[in-house]
Order: structure tokens, then C-alpha cells, then sequence
């Protein structure tokens, strides 16, 4: 019952107490404490994972927000498909959060502001890497980088085949780790995002 539910668990929203754990990860995980593993499929339904890096937990929108190349594998699969699903583990809080839901394109404005944040040198690799797209060899790629940084100059803009992309769940579930696998399992729905309140339901370890 949700009412057996505190500590860790404790609160109604589930976006919420995310962001919560991800701040604790964020003081023992030792790397990439906002590292996820992002699932999407492709025309035939085959799923596609990969890990990502979160960004942003957007607490007032219920959304979580990742960047990435519109035009690479999973930029086409959302295009296609807008709903994704993803899984966050840390193993020092022996933790995670499962989230699925549909997607949608963060607006430029944001995009703009995030691609501006990053180190210059992850600015031009954005405009020169055809992600997913076959490459020759590395030596073509640096090439491409060189010619990048020679072309956009010092403060290159955000390059229109990339920006970001906002997970708004329908789905979030709460795991922590228990003795003998007597895990505690929390899982939070809702018909549609940003409708209704979240019912919570505890699962099965």
C-alpha cells in the first residue's frame, strides 16, 4: 500500500524524489551519477539502449531532458516513435528509477541555453560527428573537427540537427535494494502527463 511508504520513498511525487536520489548520487556515485540507459525502437519495433546523460530533472514540467543529434539513430527513432523508456542505477545507493513515457522536443530556447553551457570543444564536436552515420576512419573525423573549428569560429551556435528531448512520464518506479532480493519496489502512474495525481502501488520484489 502507498501508505507503507517513507524514508527513501517519501512524497507523492515521484519526479520529485528522482531528483532527490540523484542529488545523493551525485556525493557516492563515482562517475556519471546521471548516466542512463535510454530505450527506443525502430520501424519493426526492435528495441534500440544506450546510455545517455540526463541533464535535467524538470520538477515543475514532471519531465526528465537529454541532448542529443536529431539526425543519429535514436534522434530518427524518436522522430518515428516519441515515446521512450529508460533506467537509472547507482550501485553505491544500491538504487534505481525506471521511467517510461511519451516524448517531445525541448524548446530552442532551452536547447540554445544548454548548448552554450558546453565546453567549446564539445560545441564543434556536435556540429562535426554524423552520429550513427558510418565513419572511415578517426583520422576523417578529427579532419572534420579541424574543419569545423576553422569554419564556426570560437562561438559556434547550435547546430539545427541537435537539441534536446523531454521524457513526460506516465510510468515511474521506485527500486531499492533489500535483504535476500526482498527488494522495496514503488510503482508511481498516471493515465497522461501533467494529468491527475499519481497513484502509487507497491510490486513484488
Amino acid at each position: 500500500m502507498a501508505t507503507e511508504r517513507g524514508g527513501i520513498f517519501a512524497g507523492d511525487d515521484p519526479v520529485a524524489i528522482a531528483q532527490r536520489w540523484l542529488t545523493e548520487a551525485e556525493k557516492s556515485e563515482p562517475e556519471d551519477p546521471n548516466a542512463i540507459a535510454l530505450a527506443t525502437v525502430d520501424e519493426a519495433g526492435l528495441p534500440n539502449v544506450r546510455m545517455v546523460l540526463l541533464k535535467e530533472i524538470e520538477i515543475g514540467e514532471g519531465a526528465f531532458v537529454f541532448y542529443t543529434n536529431f539526425e543519429g539513430t535514436k534522434g530518427k527513432e524518436l522522430a518515428a516513435n516519441p515515446q521512450a523508456a529508460f533506467v537509472m542505477h547507482w550501485k553505491s545507493l544500491r538504487r534505481q528509477v525506471r521511467v517510461r513515457g511519451p516524448v517531445e522536443r525541448v524548446p530552442d530556447a532551452q536547447a540554445d541555453a544548454y548548448y552554450d553551457s558546453r565546453s567549446l570543444q564539445s560545441r564543434l564536436g556536435a556540429w562535426a560527428s554524423a552520429q550513427s552515420r558510418p565513419l572511415s576512419s578517426r583520422g576523417s573525423l578529427m579532419a572534420e573537427v579541424a574543419k569545423v573549428t576553422a569554419t564556426k569560429g570560437p562561438n559556434p551556435e547550435r547546430p539545427p540537427f541537435w537539441g534536446g528531448f523531454r521524457i513526460r512520464p506516465v510510468e515511474i518506479e521506485l527500486w531499492a535494494d533489500g535483504a535476500f532480493r526482498l527488494h522495496d519496489r514503488f510503482r508511481f502512474t498516471r493515465a497522461a502527463p501533467e494529468q491527475g495525481e499519481w497513484a502509487a502501488q507497491r510490486l513484488n520484489p
